[in-house]
């Protein structure tokens, strides 16, 4: 296994595991509404993965296992994990665990003490168990709203 940042010949891959994982893992989420997993995947379609990647603003990362990428990460230069998705057939395989380890090590490397992001329902257990936090209420105003979530950072 290995996370690595991500490069343009990844795109692909990543617009299908991010695809993939929104619409069979977060059901929780989304409530399988056509409208909401369209919303949400709106911008997961190769092109839109292209355009995050050359973001300037957003890194973003690959954790590959057996030469296939199987998740997807981002942390935004404000201080935020922007993404955290896995491949619904790659999941229990520790890739979220080792790229959100490596997320959370570029936020230091930014300069940040704390991280910030918004959680999935799907997924706050998961960061619950890494250490993160609840930092207010469910956001709201959007088809899918997210749990705010924040974590002190060592170092």
């Amino acid at each position: 296994m290995s996370v690595r940042r991500a490069e343009p010949g990844d795109v692909p891959a990543m617009s299908r595991v991010l695809t993939a994982s929104i619409i069979e893992l977060c059901a929780a989420d989304h409530g399988n509404d056509p409208a909401a997993v369209a919303a949400w995947t709106r911008n997961k379609t190769p092109e839109g993965v292209a355009t995050m990647l050359a973001n300037a603003n957003l890194l973003m990362f690959v954790a590959e296992a057996s030469d296939r990428v199987g998740a997807v990460g981002a942390v935004t230069r404000t201080g935020e994990i922007a993404l955290n998705y896995v491949a619904p057939d790659m999941r229990f395989l520790g890739l979220s665990k080792a790229l959100l380890a490596r997320l959370e090590s570029e936020l230091q490397a930014l300069g940040f003490k704390e991280g910030r992001l918004e959680a999935t329902s799907t997924a706050q257990r998961f960061y619950e168990s890494a250490g993160w936090r609840p930092d207010g209420p469910q956001a709201s105003g959007r088809v899918v709203n997210g749990y705010p979530m924040k974590k002190a950072l060592a170092g």
